[in-house]
């Protein structure tokens, strides 16, 4: 008789999940920003320290066609299965689902039995997506207590509005839309949720039509992305709040809820101020019932010369920060900060998220300083870092180059080089290069990583 165990890599809490095995393996999205007929391709990164492949690419899988632009990819199941009111815990954290946010395709990719050696199982392709949802340019996936939930940009036709759709975690299916009342909701981008209190947060960024060719300096300027954050009934799937920050501030992306289900609150980055170029991190709160929103951190952009700025910034005579990803370590106690305009990236600790306090800061790359890595100091890089992972123990954190290739080509018009980095965290605070990880993608454009058996954006959790 078979006997079910649920899979070894979920756990009721981030505690438990803390004191995982560290992982052997990253998963890497790299695109290929040229249009020459070249697929983008999932990437297998040796992560592993003591082994003989340590920082190298040790397997990849190419994608059956070009011109995908891989992005926010995720696992199909994860320790949210283990949630009391939805419980599948049969699942396993196996395949991984991997949006095209340009050719609208997602890709359904096996990491089993042979973790290195990766394969295509089904790819849903545009069509089928609108025929089921209306919606076009998937963009994050995230597994839920469920099903595999995945935010779109917009509707089939390039304009609004975006939203969220469900995916069948077993036959790989898409359900349909997510929402049955959106309320005022438009734009889309990233989404989480507080399982503890049955609530979805999403935020904003632009449809397809305003984003793929890159920044409109009119959308911009006339303060047209996105500047909220909706609060949603998770199980009712009924839009309940908007919180506005206000048209000054452009592109709320990434959220970063607490670990814990029993805290409501969580991290919003946006990621420029028309005001002065600036970018911020805003915390969501719940007090008394009451959903609110407030500013607690501000990286100032930096005074430049015109001349070696790209043509979008010249007029205004300064990098922005440019914050274009965060993340939070399992234990709810580190943030981490890419600012991708000036190359740092940032670490504070948030143990009173209403205080945080600035505990570490590296440079590397960015749109003037070209700050090299330790490994070849002689080196200038561009880029800077972007998509952000941590490990689930918090000891490790590993980010990548590219944001988007549209804007990329705005903000660094000589053509990113793709790198990966990887950041050693000393337990009271504090972050350090490994200076034996560094991998150079040369004309390929890393994008989002993923760890094997889970990091510390891959889960929630029912239980604290």
């Amino acid at each position: 008789m078979a006997l079910w165990k649920p899979d070894p890599t979920f756990y009721p809490s981030p505690k438990m999940a803390m004191q995982a095995p560290p992982e052997k393996l990253a998963y890497v999205a790299v695109v290929s920003p040229k249009k020459n007929g070249r697929p983008d391709r999932l990437a297998v990164v040796d992560v592993e320290s003591t082994s003989s492949g340590y920082g190298n690419v040790v397997g990849q899988l190419d994608m059956p066609n070009p011109g995908d632009e891989l992005h926010h990819f995720g696992w199909n199941a994860c320790s949210s299965c283990l949630c009391p009111y939805a419980p599948h815990p049969h699942m396993e954290r196996r395949y991984l689902i991997v949006p095209g946010i340009a050719s609208s395709r997602t890709h359904i990719i096996d990491t089993k039995p042979d973790p290195r050696k990766p394969t295509l199982v089904k790819v849903i392709d545009a069509d089928q997506l609108a025929a089921r949802t209306g919606y076009s340019s998937p963009h994050t996936t995230h597994c839920g207590p469920d099903g595999i939930y995945m935010s779109a940009l917009g509707s089939s036709n390039g304009d609004g509005p975006g939203g969220l759709f469900m995916m069948d975690p077993d036959g790989f299916d898409v359900l349909g839309k997510w929402e049955l009342d959106r309320g005022p909701q438009t734009l889309a981008y990233d989404f989480w949720w507080h399982l503890g209190f049955d609530t979805l947060i999403s935020s904003e960024w632009g449809t397809p039509n305003m984003v793929q060719s890159g920044v409109n300096p009119e959308i911009l300027l006339a303060g047209g992305y996105g500047h909220q954050l909706h609060i949603w009934d998770l199980r009712r799937r009924r839009h309940q709040q908007a919180l506005d920050l206000g048209k000054e501030q452009q592109m709320t992306l990434e959220l970063r809820p607490a670990h814990d289900p029993t805290k409501a609150y969580g991290f919003l980055g946006v990621v420029v101020s028309l005001k002065d170029l600036s970018a911020s991190i805003w915390l969501w709160h719940r007090d008394n019932g009451k959903w609110g929103i407030e500013k607690i951190i501000e990286v100032p952009a930096e005074p430049a010369d015109p001349e070696v700025l790209p043509p979008l910034l010249k007029g205004f005579k300064a990098v922005p920060p440019l914050i274009t990803d965060i993340n939070l370590s399992l234990d709810d106690r580190f943030l981490y900060i890419s600012c991708w305009g000036t190359g740092e990236f940032r670490q504070y600790d948030v143990s009173d998220p209403f205080k945080p306090k600035l505990t570490g800061s590296v440079h590397i790359g960015g749109i003037v300083r070209r700050a090299s890595h330790p490994s070849n100091p002689k080196t200038s890089l561009n880029g800077g870092p972007q998509m952000v992972e941590v490990s689930r123990d918090g000891r490790r954190v590993y980010f990548t180059n590219s944001l988007y290739v549209p804007w990329d080509e705005q903000f660094y018009p000589d053509g990113v080089r793709g790198w990966m980095a990887k950041m050693d965290v000393k337990p009271r605070g504090g972050i350090d290069f490994d200076r034996k990880f560094f991998l150079d993608f040369g004309e390929q454009r890393p994008h989002q990583v993923r760890l094997e058996g889970g990091d510390a954006s891959s889960d929630s959790y029912c239980y604290a």
